[in-house]
């Protein structure tokens, strides 16, 4: 388990982060989201040991790591924003390096490299010095030396960015795996990876986290949730009159349509589910319906709704 309880970051008058507390179990997948200098990065690197709280504290499996910052390393693969590499050194020597680091050595040292090698699908790379590579490819070697240890506990800090829509891929199917057996924390933009990926999101804004929930609940309180749009073989206004009827409607919006056919909107009361009511009503009037489609909620609305209220609020005070 990560606990974080009350954790605090000054720098000097700015405050990075505000009275944060959290707990984070085996098996989740965390999606640590905000806007640029929300507190995301500080917040990671604070959990992770590399920079101290003003205030607060953080235990990682049970190991508190103000007081024995070492001991807790030993559980976390961190992967930073930035990627702090060797570039003199060979992705393999570089990765027989940090196995070293980590306490391995002769065979099972070079075993560990070479399984890395393969799970991150550095071997056509492996004697190719790191200041030659790609973006990608010193991205995907930092993610190796992440997990060249196994660490029950994974932060990591934009995992995929600079990496093109496969390697992306690769990347988040191995965070699949391996998420029943750990925990991970991830701080991304991609709101797409979130969905696809997170069991549980955080948002932090100002320094202060705002909204923590699973990915599907949050999707709820996008303004268009649940919001139908009905296509069906029936005239304008006898149709627009039948579904305005439904008791959960609030509004019904004419999108486009024919003499025979309409396009509606329907716009729910408290964001209530209108399919099954719709569907009676066109039956009950002998429409046809063509289409049927409810809004899931999006999770970028969401995040906007949050983040930029709390800018207005900031600047009207």
């Amino acid at each position: 388990m990560i606990k974080v309880e009350h954790l605090v970051k000054k720098f000097g008058l700015r405050t990075a982060v505000d009275d944060i507390s959290f707990t984070v179990e085996k098996g989740t997948v965390l999606g640590f989201l905000g806007p640029n200098g929300a507190g995301k990065t500080t917040t990671i690197r604070m959990i992770a040991g590399y920079l101290p709280p003003t205030s607060g504290a953080v235990t990682v499996n049970g190991i508190d790591v103000g007081a024995d910052p070492v001991g807790a390393q030993k559980q976390i693969g961190y992967m930073p924003e930035n990627t702090p590499l060797y570039d003199e050194m060979t992705v393999q020597a570089f990765l027989r390096f940090m196995a070293e680091i980590r306490g391995f050595s002769g065979k099972e040292r070079d075993r560990r490299a070479a399984a890395m090698l393969d799970v991150c699908m550095l071997g056509s790379v492996r004697h190719q010095p790191i200041e030659t590579l790609s973006k990608g490819y010193r991205r995907r070697t930092c993610l190796a030396q992440t997990l060249i240890h196994d660490p029950p506990v994974l932060l990591l800090d934009e995992p995929t960015e600079g990496l093109d829509p496969n390697q992306k891929q690769v990347v988040r199917d191995m965070i699949v795996r391996m998420a029943p057996e750990k925990i991970i924390m991830m701080s991304t933009h991609v709101l797409e990876e979130v969905e696809a990926i997170c069991s549980r999101v955080m948002i932090i804004s100002e320094g202060r986290l705002k909204a923590d929930s699973h990915p599907a609940e949050l999707k709820k309180r996008s303004d268009g949730f649940n919001t139908l749009t009905i296509e069906v073989l029936a005239p304008a206004e006898p149709a627009v009159a039948a579904f305005g009827r439904i008791p959960d409607v609030a509004q019904v919006v004419r999108v486009a349509g024919t003499a025979e056919k309409q396009v509606l909107r329907l716009v729910p009361r408290d964001k209530q589910s209108l399919a099954v009511r719709a569907i009676e009503t066109a039956a009950e009037n002998r429409w046809l319906v063509t289409e049927l489609r409810s809004e899931p909620g999006r999770l970028d609305d969401v995040f906007r709704q949050i983040t930029t209220t709390a800018d207005v609020v900031k600047k009207s005070a």
